[in-house]
Order: structure tokens, then C-alpha cells, then sequence
């Protein structure tokens, strides 16, 4: 069984910066891209970062381009997303979510190409 857990959300001010984190298990971490994904009360989910399998490819919107990064560590079978300058406009709940390809591609932000998605983890920045 397939389990995906977030961590590192919270409450912070615009301009400070938040590490999240996701770890999955019951697959072969190293085998999947991955993606961080979005949702704000009353917004459609956004895609905000895919990394490929091997971490040699990234991609993100430009809303969020220069300011967050994304990482993973295959031997601890974690996903990272380094938040940094955020702003009111980032508060949502933030997912994980575990891609069925192996390289991120323009259509990375589709959310059916990710079989396995996390519970989420809440981001608030207030101004």
C-alpha cells in the first residue's frame, strides 16, 4: 500500500520562508517523478513544482519561479520543497504527489498523470 505524508506547513509572514517535506512509502521512491501541488479555498488545485526521476529535471509556474525550489533525497525516500520570500497569495494547503512518468514534461501539471497524492499540508502567510 501506497502511503504519501507532507510535513513543514504553518503559520508565517510575508518574506520568511518554509521547508516542506513529503515522504512515501510501499514503491520504489526513486522511480517516479514528483510533484507539489496547491489548493486555496475556492481555487482549482495548481501545480507549483515536478521534479524528474534522478531530480534532473524541475519545473514551476511563474508565480512561484525563482523563490521556491524543490529537491529530493531518493535514499530517504523524501521530496522537498525550500519556500523562500512568500507571500499572502501562497497560503493554501499544499500537496505531494507521486507521478505515473518518469519526466517532467509541459503537461506536468495535469493532476491525473499522479496516481498517489498525500493528505496535505497547510501553508497560511499573512501580510
Amino acid at each position: 500500500q501506497v502511503q504519501v505524508v507532507e510535513s513543514g506547513g504553518g503559520l508565517v509572514q510575508a518574506g520568511e520562508s518554509l521547508r516542506l517535506s513529503c515522504t512515501a512509502s510501499g514503491l520504489t521512491f526513486g522511480d517516479y517523478a514528483m510533484g507539489w501541488f496547491r489548493q486555496a479555498p475556492g481555487k482549482e488545485r495548481e501545480g507549483v513544482s515536478c521534479i524528474s526521476r534522478g531530480g534532473g529535471g524541475t519545473y514551476y509556474p511563474d508565480s512561484v519561479k525563482g523563490r521556491f525550489a524543490v529537491s529530493r533525497d531518493d535514499a530517504k525516500n523524501t521530496l522537498y520543497l525550500q519556500m523562500n520570500s512568500l507571500k499572502p497569495e501562497d497560503t493554501a494547503m499544499y500537496y505531494c504527489a507521486i507521478g505515473g512518468f518518469l519526466l517532467c514534461t509541459t503537461s506536468w501539471t495535469r493532476t491525473a498523470r499522479y496516481p498517489y497524492w498525500g493528505q496535505g499540508t497547510q501553508v497560511t502567510v499573512s501580510s
